[in-house]
């Protein structure tokens, strides 16, 4: 008992003492660590090849004469330039994969086959015969030294307890620069960093902070060496493109991708673990971002009174978002969704410098809307409120048509009788010969507009009605991701109408931010169009959100696959693909890049208050087989005078 209490403080010295040491290697410059690692091997190499002359003529003397010495050396001589070239000493030790055991018996292999070589020539010139069980001795000696001394090295240097770090989340930081290594230093110790990808050729297979960077075709080793689940992106300053296509090809292997946010965004300079976000589908889309026109959002919003009609719902409020930045004089939210109201309001609120109005009503409510416009002096209006969901405006398709017609035209005549100086209805591409209730109501929206449009210049009221077309946006109540999104958490399937069904996609922030520049470009009777870029098939947007959710798609190649994708066949009314124009051809470019002006659609004034008044008329006796005649003979009537509708369908 008395010698172990006298060799405690012995043993806690020597742990001390080996702490001490640790610490001491750990803090050393990369080249010294290097440097002790090459001389140890040298001494290895020519202590290995003296062990096995010795184990072969069972004679262990030190070498006598130079002929002896010079063999001896000569295994160092030779191998230390392998190891090099093979890039054993890029490797931190301490992060060492057991799968680098193999690339140290592929180089000792090769020194001791060059060696054999070097001792033929020697015999050749008579400086004696080497036994041919040397090399095998020297090979089996060498590759045992140089794995034992790597692996009891990293054992002793890992970085924490080796349970503890195999518990760790394996990652992998896409992008070797600055900020990625910022990153990595942050995520060290809470993260086991597998390497860095990057496309800098010049980068590969060098090491940065210690940790080795790797050509991005890498990333399946690394997946199934280190079980990595998670690959940041840490290039804030990639394009829209680049970053589509880097996502689409790291989602493929079965990893979530995760990013930290644009230089824009990165105000302190600083990149912190708490800035790395998820990737949005929306980052997919490939599309070039281009900034907005201060002076067009200046003119439409800055100091003026505004009303966003449907202001709860998902374009609306962002509408509310965007206007309320740039400080007009009031912002009045008419919406007729109580608890839609209640949580716009209270976001809003939390703005300094915004004059907030909740308007609890219907846009079908004449009274209510003329009450909003009135007694806050309205001076442009953004309608957005409208019923968008095509299955259940095509099953209910009286409340349809009264709150998309009608309710547009109880709007735009408030808006024109008490003076609202701009109007700006947000309509879609499904109102482009549309094949359901809602694409025809959002047509009829359209034309009511116009047909204000030209009464103000007939007037001279100086009054400006246009609408702004537009397809889908991401995220939108009722769209395809939320429902992709929640059919993946609950394990799938994922359904869609139709593989070859294609649609138009944007951002819902970029498309609130071109409606307001859009509202200011507008010189009466316009329809503009949104450039949505190209059109994108469901089916891939829908295997995109399964993979930035980390799965893979069950397929016929992938039986094993975690989330299925069906085809269930398409809705009522649903079109195979969706149009922006009626004739592209007199669509034409404004001083905004991703504004198209159409307005050649709309240069003929067509009365439309005869056919409002037949369809008011079947409303009213619940006849809808006539409702939908007449909605449908108005828009064929009014394209038919306009286009050829089959030789543009045909091209």
């Amino acid at each position: 008992m008395k010698r172990q209490l006298h060799r405690s403080p012995a043993i806690s010295r020597l742990f001390v003492m080996f702490s001490t040491l640790r610490k001491r290697v750990l803090s050393l410059p990369r080249s010294s660590k290097r440097a002790i690692l090459v001389g140890f091997d040298v001494i290895a190499l020519a202590f290995v090849l003296w062990a096995s002359f010795s184990l072969r003529y069972d004679r262990w003397e030190l070498p006598s004469n130079l002929d002896e010495w010079l063999i001896v050396t000569s295994a160092p001589v030779i191998g230390i330039p392998i190891f090099v070239r093979m890039g054993l000493y890029r490797a931190v030790v301490r992060y060492l994969p057991e799968r680098a055991i193999w690339t140290i018996v592929q180089a000792m292999a090769l020194a001791a086959i060059l060696w054999v070589l070097l001792a033929f020539l020697s015999e050749m010139t008579g400086r004696g015969i080497v036994p041919r069980s040397v090399p095998v001795i020297y090979w089996a000696l060498g590759t045992l030294a140089l794995t034992g001394s790597r692996l009891i090295a990293k054992w002793i240097f890992w970085p924490t307890s080796r349970s503890a770090l195999l518990k760790l989340p394996a990652v992998v930081i896409y992008g070797a620069g600055e900020a990625g290594t910022q990153l990595a230093t942050s995520l060290r110790k809470s993260h086991f960093i597998a390497g860095f990808l990057d496309d800098d050729a010049t980068l590969h297979r060098r090491e940065v902070v210690g940790i080795k960077v790797f050509a991005p075709s890498y990333l399946p080793s690394l997946v199934r060496d280190f079980g990595v689940k998670q690959v940041i992106l840490s290039m804030p300053s990639l394009s829209a493109t680049r970053r589509k296509e880097i996502v689409r090809d790291i989602s493929q292997h079965g990893v979530k991708v995760q990013s930290l946010p644009g230089i824009a965004d990165l105000v302190t300079g600083k990149y912190l673990v708490s800035q790395i976000h998820e990737i949005e589908v929306d980052e997919l889309l490939g599309r070039s971002s281009v900034p907005p026109d201060a002076n067009l959002i200046r003119e439409m919003i800055v100091g003026r009174t505004i009303m966003v009609t449907g202001a709860g719902g998902s374009i609306g409020s962002e509408l509310c978002r965007k206007i309320a930045q740039w400080r007009p004089q009031r912002l009045v939210l008419f919406e007729s969704n109580e608890f839609a109201l209640y949580k716009i309001e209270m976001e809003l609120h939390t703005q300094k410098d915004v004059a907030v109005v909740p308007v609890l009503g219907s846009v079908t409510n004449a009274q209510r809307v003329i009450s909003a416009i009135k007694e806050n002096s309205v001076e442009v209006v953004f309608h957005a409120a409208a019923h968008k969901h095509v299955p259940l405006v095509e099953a209910n398709a009286f409340e349809g048509i009264y709150n998309n017609v009608f309710g547009t035209k109880v709007i735009a005549d408030a808006a024109f009788e008490f003076g609202v100086k701009n109007f700006v209805l947000i309509s879609t591409d499904k109102a482009v010969r549309p094949t359901n209730v809602m694409g025809a109501t959002k047509r009829w929206a359209e034309l009511i507009v116009r047909e204000k449009a030209a009464q103000a210049l007939e007037q001279h009221t100086g009054q400006r009605f246009c609408a702004v077309r537009f397809g889908n946006v991401l995220g939108s109540n009722g769209s395809v991701v939320p429902l992709f999104k929640e059919q993946i958490a609950r394990g799938g399937p994922v359904t869609l109408t139709d593989r070859a069904m294609t649609r138009y996609f944007m951002s819902i922030q970029e498309a609130a931010e071109l409606i307001v520049q859009a509202g200011a470009l507008s010189e009466g009777g316009d329809v503009f169009l949104l450039d949505m870029g190209e059109p994108i098939l469901i089916s891939d947007l829908a295997e995109n959100m399964v993979r930035l959710a980390g799965l893979t798609v069950r397929s016929d190649d992938n039986p094993e696959g975690d989330i299925e994708i069906v085809a269930i066949g398409k809705r009522p009314g649903e079109k195979m693909f969706e149009e922006l124009f009626y004739d592209s051809s007199s669509a034409t470019p404004t001083r905004h890049p991703k504004i198209l002006r159409g307005r050649g659609q709309l240069a003929q004034s067509v009365s439309i208050a005869p056919r409002l008044d037949e369809l008011r008329n079947a409303l009213s006796v619940g006849d809808e087989k006539a409702a939908r005649a007449v909605l449908f003979s108005l828009i064929a009537e009014r394209d038919s005078a306009h286009v050829d509708t089959t030789k543009l369908a045909q091209g």
